[in-house]
């Protein structure tokens, strides 16, 4: 059962990245804090993307989170960062739910309300569909006070393996830490 989870969670990291519906991303962090003081940072290796992604898009997902902060001029130090880098990957299923009502009718003006008089019937269907919601949380702590200081969040419904990994995480966790540090432009 512990095979087929790990198995399952590899392939929904893989489908997260996938060419499917785009990337919301949304991010946050505290406005007191300035980030011109912050010039170094270490990934945690025991953060929970571990549990929910197969090794290989694990890798890469830290290694585009490491590629990202160095093209903003941080330096990766694991003995003594200024910031510390946490991942997490969360998958649910979900559940949509529509409807659509067709109104058949005969009768006089405003049938069937017209001298009481014609017929009318309605007919309601409803379509149900099952899929996945993704997520990539990306949050930069600060080593210092242990206060969350960023978070980027990249959220995607799921709809199919992904083609090309190497080159699709990069671009997702790019598009996620777009906004880091606050007050920057996106790095190319």
């Amino acid at each position: 059962m512990k095979n087929y989870l790990s198995v399952l969670f590899a392939v929904g990291v893989t489908i997260f990245f996938s060419c499917g519906p785009s990337l919301k991303v949304n991010t946050d962090y505290d406005k007191d804090v300035n980030f011109s003081q912050y010039k170094t940072f270490a990934i945690d290796k025991n953060d929970t993307i571990n549990e929910a992604i197969s090794a290989f898009n694990r890798e890469r997902v830290l290694n585009a989170i490491r590629d990202e902060m160095t093209k903003k001029g941080f330096q990766e130090n694991t003995s003594n960062p200024d910031l510390f880098v946490f991942t997490a990957a969360i998958f649910k299923d979900k559940v949509s739910v529509t409807s659509n009502t067709n109104y058949y009718g005969y009768g006089g003006m405003y049938h069937p309300y017209y001298w009481g008089g014609g017929m009318a019937t309605s007919n309601t269907s409803y379509n149900v569909r099952q899929y996945k919601d993704g997520s990539l949380i990306i949050d930069v702590v600060d080593s210092k006070t242990q206060k969350l200081v960023w978070e980027g969040v990249g959220n995607k419904e799921i709809d199919g393996p992904i083609k090309n990994p190497e080159t699709s995480i990069p671009k997702a966790v790019a598009s996620i830490m777009t906004g880091f540090p606050p007050g920057t432009k996106k790095s190319k």
